[in-house]
């Protein structure tokens, strides 16, 4: 299930929104400043961050466009400023949606839904000149060649698709494939499955993943 993070000041707003959220069955981080928000998303994949605009130590416009600089995740605005400047403010700086508080819980629950449902859709293929990656089928096909990959390359391939151009440093990557059933137990083991999968996948003039000395990898 996708993760959320919910970053507004108001903490009664903010633990009514997460404690719906959760009955959803999302799994839900909370912040009630930039800084905190920050490190959340530095340290965390995120899927979706319902963003306030007034906060204590910043505006929620420049961490969105923070956010959209750094990671590929949805923003969806949830404030009190709701003149027409403020929304369209919201979507010059990347903001994916843009609600106006007072607000209903079931209308934000289901346009949260269904972001995340479009967003999951764009992520199930990849496809250039050399590597083809359909994820509802899970085929891979290598220069218009099918390609025999194992389920752990398989999870390890589709993280690196759903975070393109992101770090996904060692202990993000062993956790988040911790959470799908793969259980690799230290980056060792993580490098050899990524080694495996880049002598597949790659060749002289096609590379894709990138070794981040110390750090882990970046899809490129």
């Amino acid at each position: 299930m996708a993760n959320i993070l919910v970053l507004e000041d108001d903490i009664a707003l903010n633990q009514g929104i997460s404690y719906a959220l959760k009955k959803e069955g999302y799994h839900v981080l909370t912040a009630n400043t930039c800084f905190q928000g920050k490190t959340i998303v530095t340290n965390n994949l995120i899927d979706m961050i319902i963003l306030d605009v007034n906060l204590p130590d910043g505006n929620g416009f420049d961490f969105c466009k923070w956010v959209k600089a750094n990671k590929k995740c949805i923003v969806l605005f949830l404030s009190a400023r709701d003149l027409e400047a403020d929304v369209l403010t919201g979507y010059e700086f990347g903001g994916d949606d843009y609600v106006t508080k007072p607000f209903s819980m079931k209308v934000l629950l289901k346009k949260i839904a269904i972001m995340l449902k479009r967003e999951k859709q764009d992520r199930n293929c990849y496809q250039d000149d050399f590597l083809k990656i359909d994820f509802n089928l899970a085929i891979v096909e290598v220069n218009q060649k099918v390609c025999s990959i194992t389920p752990t390359e398989y999870r390890i391939l589709k993280k690196f698709i759903e975070n393109k151009g992101q770090l996904l440093t060692y202990n993000m990557f062993l956790d988040a494939l911790w959470q799908e059933g793969v259980q690799l137990m230290d980056k060792h083991a993580l490098a050899v499955n990524i080694n495996r999968l880049r002598k597949k996948i790659e060749d002289e003039n096609h590379s894709y993943i990138t070794n981040v000395y110390g750090m882990g990898y970046i899809w490129k």
